[in-house]
């Protein structure tokens, strides 16, 4: 099925390219790619954008992300192969994401001490950055119902 139209990003060009900006600034801040690439994906599979988890599958995998890896990330709590640094960003990932389904704080302390004791305030900056980046994709992606495997051209 064909999206409704194509990617506000790529119907205002000016758009994309203040996207690519914030991309490559979070790609700068010292969190390994493989990481934001996790990030990414756990959002999109929280939002259900069946488009960005495709493309982030597929660019978790040019990151080095192993199939065994990837297949947990909606179980990351359970799985063994995930370090302490990661499991930090993908509660932030979550809590950041799923920020209607609380009372009160949308990132309860508990989730900020430990994600700041995993990571640099530039690298917390990067993890928030791709975590707001994906989540506004998933929306326009699931507003537009951008298909999965679809490429903007």
């Amino acid at each position: 099925m064909p999206a409704r139209m194509k990617s506000p990003a790529m119907v205002l060009p000016d758009a994309m390219k203040g996207i690519q900006h914030l991309y490559k600034a979070a790609a700068s801040g010292g969190v390994p790619q493989h990481t934001l690439e996790l990030v990414h994906l756990r959002a999109s599979q929280i939002n259900g954008c069946s488009a960005c988890v495709f493309g982030g599958i597929d660019s978790a995998k040019k990151s080095g992300e192993t199939d065994e890896r990837l297949h947990q990330v909606v179980t990351w709590r359970e799985a063994t192969c995930f370090t302490d640094a990661e499991r930090a960003a993908l509660a932030l990932t979550e809590a950041a994401t799923r920020i209607a389904d609380r009372s009160g704080k949308a990132v309860p302390d508990e989730i900020w001490d430990e994600v700041a004791d995993h990571h640099t305030e530039e690298q917390l900056a990067a993890i928030i950055l791709m975590i707001g980046l994906t989540n506004l994709f998933n929306r326009l992606n699931t507003t537009v119902e951008e298909p999965a495997g679809a490429t903007w051209s």
